[in-house]
């Protein structure tokens, strides 16, 4: 069996301190998109988000994710402590808008990411996938579903949730974080 630590280095990863990662957010989870991953060996789902935040929470790098309740990979998420978020160089976008575009429930055992060109990448107990640049893991530490109550901008319900399909936030703690 091949050590991790020896496996994340021949892919050219190098494991960083977050406190030190140095990127624009707005720019990357906004234009460039990221996945979110969660699962195992035994079956993983990934999908495309373009909504995020990271920062310091309850004195914790964390990152929030947002899923909504209709997508597969919640279904990951929610039965795992641990899921990745991870970013890709610009030439695979379109790579993430097939992730984006197509649900993992129409695919074999993680064959949605295969069919996107990916390649499956297992540890700390949760996956991501080799292609990535950089891949954040987090292990959950909060949740909450959102709802029309809590918006005090209506518009946003109007546009985002008028298909009453809303978010499940998930406040994470990045607890390892990996770039090339």
């Amino acid at each position: 069996m091949v050590d991790m630590t020896e496996k994340m280095t021949e892919l050219g990863f190098k494991q960083i301190d977050i406190r030190k990662l140095d990127f624009n957010v707005f720019g990357t989870i906004g234009d460039r998109w990221m996945l979110i991953t969660a699962g195992d060996e035994s079956g993983s789902n990934t999908m495309t988000a373009s909504w995020g935040q990271m920062g310091i929470l309850w004195n914790k790098p964390v990152a929030t994710a947002y899923i909504r309740k209709s997508r597969y990979t919640k279904e990951f998420v929610d039965a795992g402590e641990l899921f990745t978020l991870s970013v890709y160089p610009a030439d695979m976008k379109q790579a993430l808008g097939f992730c984006g575009s197509k649900s993992g429930r129409d695919f074999d055992r993680n064959g949605k990411a295969q069919a996107a060109g990916l390649t499956a990448l297992y540890l700390d107990s949760t996956t991501a996938y080799e292609e990535a640049e950089l891949i954040l893991v987090c292990r959950k530490l909060y949740s909450y579903d959102m709802n029309a109550d809590g918006f005090f901008d209506k518009s946003i319900v109007d546009a985002q949730y008028a298909d009453n399909n809303w978010h499940t936030a998930y406040i994470s703690e990045i607890v390892a974080a990996y770039k090339k």
